[in-house]
């Protein structure tokens, strides 16, 4: 058991019966020597943020968030499959818990799965991924002067804007946060 005054940035905690990530933290002294704690929590079931403030006697159960690693295997249009690497079991999470992580995901590239009460609630990618241009406009002759950029489709369906020199066939390193072009691969 926590109390509110243990809470920090990054801790899982059950509030409401859900789990929580704390995203914001801030304690504040008032008179005779109690406190408040104002946080924001993230719910790692819907994803929603929330600000809540909290007296220092307040009290939470931590939440038991287990992180496995999987691979990925292939999606169906609906759910993404993957396999536990430890005991060769296969789960399927549909688009509400994958989201704009299915832009990432290539056959058989390894993830990290958080699992709650024994079932996955979010997904873990790396930093950045290797993806194959699929699609782009050719570079025109003289383009490079003005250090443009033109969109290119990926082999995921993911669309960014490049380099004018990237050409179809290229493999292009590409952030899986900010969905940005980091560089040839």
């Amino acid at each position: 058991m926590l109390q509110a005054t243990e809470l920090k940035v990054g801790r899982k905690v059950i509030f409401k019966g859900a789990p929580y990530e704390i995203v914001s933290y801030d304690q504040k002294v008032v008179g005779r020597g109690g406190s408040i704690v104002n946080v924001k929590m993230k719910n790692l079931l819907t994803g929603g943020t929330i600000p809540e403030t909290f007296g220092d006697s307040d009290i939470f159960e931590e939440a038991d968030i287990v992180t496995k690693t999987y691979d990925y295997l292939y999606n169906d249009g609906e759910n993404y499959y993957f396999m536990d690497i430890n005991n060769y079991e296969q789960v399927s999470l549909g688009l509400d818990i994958i989201g704009d992580s299915k832009y990432f995901l290539s056959d058989g590239d390894k993830v990290m799965l958080q699992e709650f009460n024994g079932k996955p609630i979010n997904i873990n990618l790396e930093p950045s991924v290797v993806l194959e241009v699929m699609e782009t406009p050719p570079g025109e002759r003289g383009d490079t002067a003005t250090g443009g950029k033109k969109p290119a489709t990926l082999s995921t369906g993911l669309v960014i804007q490049v380099p004018l020199f990237v050409a179809i066939g290229d493999k292009l390193k590409v952030d899986t946060r900010t969905k940005i072009y980091l560089g040839r691969a």
